[in-house]
């Protein structure tokens, strides 16, 4: 039960990473790799809102979520917009932009681990005879709502319709007159926000560090490419996969084999299945 329990938490958290980097990937083959340095900048403005403003902290997450999703949106507008389409410039542009965030906070003093979030309810409670602390309850909880949101998003709206033609057959979206850049900064802008959403929920359980960006950018690839890059779905699944085999690695080897798990699955995945599960990409 033990495995169980903690294997659907974390699962959920690791669901959680991916998603925005997911969707960014999906709609417009675009790797961000400063998401794990966004991640780390939510958590971040959220302590200098409570702790230096003094503001509410629900409104001090609002604040957080709106900045991020507005700092991607504009990184997308004015840095990768213009090497849009160069893999290897895509993919070296976004990682130094997130090391630039990551160093930049480091280098204004926030390190250590003396930066905490408040969990938002203390306490914890039994399932099945496990204690589980509500604050990973609410991970779950509110996890399965931000999967399902997106779901209804993506099928119910006409920004969710469009993101979704995009990622499907960009060229088609377009002759339909669908704008292929706006459409990247909605994602971009959607997709940072969710890297907030994550950072909120989890910073809580632990210290808001900069190393962290790093952990959660690997945890996000290793998520997209087992899933298949560009498949929401096949990220949820590959969450699942993954975060059951770093429970039980944690359980039989210990907790330092967690990271392990993730690379020997992102290698696994392309020697076996390069698209990976749900990927639509050309297999040679």
């Amino acid at each position: 039960m033990e495995i169980i329990v903690y294997g659907t938490i974390n699962s959920v958290a690791l669901a959680l990473y991916a998603l925005g980097f997911a969707m960014v990937y999906g709609v417009s083959r675009l790797p961000n790799f400063a998401h794990g340095a966004l991640y780390v900048l939510s958590g971040f403005i959220v302590w200098s809102l409570i702790n230096t403003l003094g503001l509410n902290y629900l409104l001090s997450i609002a604040v957080a979520m709106l900045a991020t999703g507005a700092i991607g949106a504009m990184l997308y507008q004015f840095v990768l917009i213009r090497v849009r389409g160069m893999e290897i410039s895509e993919i070296i542009a976004s990682y130094a932009m997130g090391l630039a965030i990551l160093e930049g906070l480091r280098w204004g003093g926030f390190k250590g681990l003396t930066y905490t979030l408040p969990p938002f309810i203390s306490g914890s409670t039994m399932i099945a005879g496990i204690p589980v602390d509500y604050q990973r309850l609410c991970v779950v909880v509110l996890g399965a709502a931000v999967v399902l949101v997106l779901w209804l998003f993506t099928h119910h709206t006409r920004i969710g319709l469009a993101l979704r033609g995009m990622a499907q057959d960009e060229r088609a979206a377009m002759m339909l007159g669908i704008d292929s850049d706006w459409m990247a900064v909605v994602a971009m802008g959607i997709g940072s926000m969710l890297a907030a959403l994550a950072a909120v929920l989890l910073l809580p359980l632990g210290n808001i560090v900069v190393e962290s960006g790093y952990n959660v950018l690997i945890l996000a690839i290793a998520v997209c490419i087992v899933g298949g890059l560009g498949s929401w779905m096949g990220a949820v699944l590959a969450a699942f996969l993954i975060g059951f085999a770093q429970i039980l690695t944690v359980v039989y080897l210990g907790t330092h084999f967690q990271m392990v798990v993730a690379l020997l699955a992102i290698i696994v995945t392309l020697i076996i299945k390069p698209s990976g599960i749900f990927g639509r990409q050309k297999e040679v």
